[in-house]
């Protein structure tokens, strides 16, 4: 599952050009599940242009593409979210994570009153422990309301997790996707058999990216792994210096496609990363091509 940022003109409106491109790289790379979350900065979003963004976003996506809104972070985007939801085709939209002030209870009676609505279930994004229980999101997935979850709890790479045990033993691995990347993947779908992954690279290497989680599938950690090579120096540098700003610049300085202004409140990457970045993002992006070149050989 790709998530994508956002492009924007110089000016700060919607680019259809570079979207589209973005769209018809990951397409062409064989990804056609397509989530404008947290590399979008979807919960930035005036609520002015949600619906037209959204609706932009759909239509430059094939036919055969699944494009995932997010809604959110808090309760009153949800209300007027809801709204805009009811009228269109989304069956499923990431909810971001919430912050404080909540409780529990008054969270997942929100996503009650959001699904009820708009007829739209959730995929709760989870970033931080004990974010809510597992028997309330076992609840949820029971009363419709909680598709599934994004998982994105930091970890040391191999470490346990009870809190991912315990939402796998409330509701299951068939509803759980790990939430940050190709390399918490490798051990997210062969230690703890969740089905897939989110990602943010794969917006410059779809191909790479999908090889990588067929071999998962196939539990050929070895191959994975391979894959992972070239991915990882620009997987390294978002984490060093910010995954949502480095893959923004990456995607454009990539050559991929001009993703202009990131929205505020956040900001470019500091000058002295971007020769690094461009470096990281350009081999990656020739890696793409060597591999899809390899495959049609």
């Amino acid at each position: 599952m790709a998530v994508p940022p956002l492009a924007r003109t110089a000016d700060g409106q919607f680019d259809d050009s570079a979207n589209g491109a973005v769209i018809r790289h990951l397409e062409a790379g064989g990804v056609t599940t397509l989530l404008y979350g947290g590399n979008a900065l979807a919960q930035h979003w005036p609520m002015s242009v949600y619906a037209d963004w959204l609706d932009r976003l759909e239509a430059l996506a094939a036919p055969e593409s699944w494009v995932l809104p997010s809604v959110g972070p808090d309760a009153g985007k949800l209300v007027d979210q809801a709204a805009i939801l009811k009228s269109r085709r989304f069956p499923v939209a990431l909810m971001l994570p919430m912050g404080a002030p909540l409780t529990h209870a008054g969270m997942a009676d929100a996503m009650r009153r959001f699904t009820a609505e708009s007829g739209v279930q959730l995929l709760v994004y989870i970033k931080t422990d004990n974010y809510i229980p597992a028997q309330t999101l076992a609840a949820l997935v029971a009363e419709g309301v909680v598709f599934g979850v994004k998982y994105a709890v930091p970890r040391d790479l191999g470490a346990p997790d009870p809190y991912l045990s315990d939402i796998i033993n409330a509701i299951g691995t068939e509803r759980i996707i790990s939430g940050f990347g190709e390399p918490p993947a490798i051990p997210h779908m062969l230690d703890f058999g969740l089905p897939g992954f989110t990602a943010g690279c794969v917006c410059i290497a779809p191909a790479l990216s999908n090889a990588l989680f067929q071999a998962l599938k196939q539990g050929d950690k070895a191959r994975a792994e391979q894959l992972l090579l070239p991915i990882q120096p620009l997987e390294a540098l978002r984490g060093q210096v910010n995954e949502i700003r480095v893959l923004h610049e990456a995607v454009a300085l990539s050559g991929l496609a001009e993703t202009g202004p990131i929205l505020l409140p956040s900001s470019p990457v500091p000058e002295d990363r971007r020769a690094v970045i461009a470096a990281a993002a350009q081999a990656l992006r020739a890696a793409e091509a060597d591999f899809r070149a390899a495959l049609a050989a």
